[in-house]
């Protein structure tokens, strides 16, 4: 059970370090909104992460 907390912890740091890399700190912003949304179960801040997740992915593709 302990492996399978930190393989996840680090998977976790990894993915917020590609999208650090990728998009910045406006992605950073965006994640950390989409995750204490999703968490929490409030639809109105997950749905601002995930706005501005959206739109920093059109705009780089």
């Amino acid at each position: 059970m302990p492996f399978i907390a930190v393989a996840i912890a680090a998977l976790a740091v990894g993915f917020e370090a590609l999208v650090q890399w990728k998009w910045g700190a406006m992605g950073i912003v965006a994640f950390v909104a989409l995750t204490i949304g999703v968490k929490s179960k409030n639809v109105a801040i997950g749905g601002i992460g995930a706005v501005i997740l959206v739109m920093l992915l059109a705009q780089s593709g």
